[in-house]
């Protein structure tokens, strides 16, 4: 097959693209510059997509001696995912830019373009794995669960996943700096990004507050009482603890948590965690990675935020989206993430929460 390799610049890529050529296919690499300052260089493991990532990318192409191209996606990228993130803090939401940056730019700009090229399949090195039942594709959780990223691909469609390639779902993250070792490739080392790729310094406060400026409102506490001042309801999310800047502690010395976000009335609203636990979980109409979709309820796990533990849910669907009734309440969901299904490590469907119930 011939195969475009998405190269990131880091390691999981790179040994994507090495096991994709071992396997017999014509690969062709390529490095997105989705960065709106072509200047950028990477700080250790905070950000990604820099000038240094593409160099380190160019590097591994030409040890493994394949084409290697850059494609300038970055006016897209911003379309399609920074405005998005700016929108839904604006908005009180806690978006995913990850997940947002996979099913828009990755396995749709990226993946519509290979096969215009007339290229088979896009490999990347996300940890998660497509099992083949049926004459069908299924997205499956990585085996390392550490790492496994099924759950920011669970929004790509059927069709997509046909022309995936997740070469290190059946790997460990150690074993494969290894293997890049051995391999000659001299990002076997280097750190992974764990931080907002356009927010290189991890002040993602700071960000918003310079581009969606300052508006002050009260924090109010459980009962109404104002208990501090902030700048703008974008900087805030649901089950925030830090950084809230309370002018008055709690009279019963417990921490207080991000309970509400209205940018509507531009107040917070802060409480104890156990203020937090929500038993049902509403969203929007779901992306079915199963076949065929359910028509009545069903037992399920749900994942709410990247690396979160799955938990146990009756799911029933609604004239648009899903009505989620958790087994035991949660303390983690908030407006904006996505709520990902699973039966044992199979991806059913992915949806976006638009709201909780108590």
């Amino acid at each position: 097959m011939r195969v475009l390799a998405a190269l990131s610049g880091g390691v999981d890529s790179a040994v994507a693209a090495a096991r994709a050529r071992e396997a017999g296919h014509e690969v062709t690499a390529v490095h997105l510059a989705l960065s709106a300052d072509p200047d950028t260089e990477r700080a250790g493991a905070r950000g990604c997509c820099s000038r240094s990532d593409a160099r380190d990318a160019r590097r591994v192409a030409d040890v493994l001696a394949i084409p290697f191209y850059v494609w300038d996606l970055a006016e897209r990228f911003q379309a399609e995912v920074v405005a998005d993130f700016l929108a839904g803090y604006a908005a009180g939401r806690t978006p995913n830019p990850c997940l947002r940056c996979n099913e828009r730019i990755k396995f749709t700009a990226v993946l519509d373009r290979a096969l215009a090229l007339g290229f088979d399949a896009v490999c990347t090195g996300h940890y998660a794995r497509l099992v083949e039942v049926g004459g069908r594709r299924e997205l499956h959780r990585g085996v390392d669960p550490g790492k496994d990223q099924s759950y920011v691909l669970a929004v790509c469609t059927s069709e997509q996943l046909a022309a995936a390639m997740f070469p290190l779902g059946g790997s460990r993250k150690p074993d494969v700096r290894i293997e890049a070792a051995e391999r000659g490739l001299g990002v076997a080392d280097k750190p992974d990004s764990h931080d907002i790729c356009f927010i290189p310094d991890g002040d993602t406060a700071g960000w918003l507050r310079d581009r969606l400026g300052t508006r002050p409102g009260p924090i109010l506490d459980e009962t109404g009482a104002l208990v501090g001042q902030h700048q703008g309801t974008h900087t805030f999310t649901v089950g925030q603890r830090r950084g809230l800047g309370l002018s008055r502690p709690a009279a019963d010395g417990r921490p207080r948590y991000v309970l509400q976000v209205r940018p509507e009335s531009n107040t917070v609203r802060v409480a104890p965690l156990p203020d937090l636990a929500v038993s049902v979980v509403h969203t929007g109409a779901p992306v079915w990675l199963c076949e065929p979709a359910p028509t009545r309820a069903f037992a399920a796990e749900v994942q709410l935020r990247a690396h979160a533990d799955p938990l146990a849910a009756r799911v029933s669907l609604g004239e648009v989206g899903l009505r989620i009734e958790l087994d035991h309440p949660s303390t983690a969901v908030a407006p904006g993430q996505a709520a990902v299904l699973y039966q044992g490590s199979r991806v059913l469907a992915s949806a976006t929460v638009t709201g909780s119930e108590r």
